[in-house]
């Protein structure tokens, strides 16, 4: 009950962000020029996943950036890099080597359509040559495609890059809250969520496209953050 009553505040909490600034986004309509807060926590939403009680979109991953000190990393860095290359060689497509968002949601692609002969190194390497990267530009453009319209909402929270940011508090926490893994389900995933042919075990149970703190307690005080990081997000 408890942590029905937890999702219940952080999914009404998001409701009220997206009053504030004027509804969920798309990367397909998204660009650099807009106003984003130079860090920040995302999370994506499923156009055909609701939650058990309502209408309600239902939350498939949550993110950050530049949680290691030092790091230069941007939020509109971190979610362009999910979106992909608009022009040049890899046009449509993008690095699924430089966003594990990509990568995931590639694999369970080709998992769903039993095309690994046709990609045998998706996923490997932390880097690609050129060659490579165009006999996998079919797949990037579908993972792109993909990506691009699902709806997404960010928060402001604009502190050092550290481990222990509370970005990455609030993104922690939040999986941890939302995972179904090994546990009884509250907004389960529907059969037909692309992540049940993941190759991963805890996407598929956690109905998250995340594999970090899906089998982690959550600690409910980070709701208080959450709530601090709405009042301080504005529109872009």
């Amino acid at each position: 009950m408890e942590r029905q009553r937890d999702i219940d505040r952080l999914y009404h909490l998001l409701e009220k962000l997206e009053e504030t600034v004027g509804g969920k986004q798309k990367l397909k309509d998204c660009t650099g020029y807009m106003d984003w807060p130079d860090r920040g926590v995302y999370f994506f939403f499923t156009p055909d996943e609701h939650r058990d009680a309502d209408d309600q979109l239902r939350i498939t991953r949550i993110g950050t950036h530049a949680v290691s000190e030092g790091s230069s990393t941007s939020l509109w860095d971190r979610l362009r890099t999910h979106r992909g290359a608009k022009r040049g060689t890899y046009e449509g497509g993008g690095n699924h080597r430089g966003s594990v968002f990509r990568k995931r949601v590639g694999e369970a692609f080709v998992e769903r359509a039993s095309l690994n002969d046709e990609y045998p190194h998706w996923g490997k390497g932390s880097s690609a040559k050129r060659e490579r990267r165009l006999d996998e530009l079919e797949m990037e453009r579908r993972v792109s495609g993909y990506l691009r319209d699902l709806p997404f909402l960010w928060l402001n929270v604009n502190d050092e890059p550290s481990a222990e940011s509370q970005r990455a508090y609030i993104e922690r926490n939040s999986i941890a809250l939302l995972s179904n893994y090994q546990r009884d389900a509250v907004d389960a995933r529907s059969d037909a969520w692309l992540g049940t042919h993941s190759r991963s075990e805890k996407i598929r149970r956690s109905g998250l496209w995340n594999v970090d703190h899906v089998d982690e307690e959550y600690d409910p005080d980070f709701l208080g953050d959450l709530a601090d990081a709405v009042e301080d997000t504005r529109p872009p």
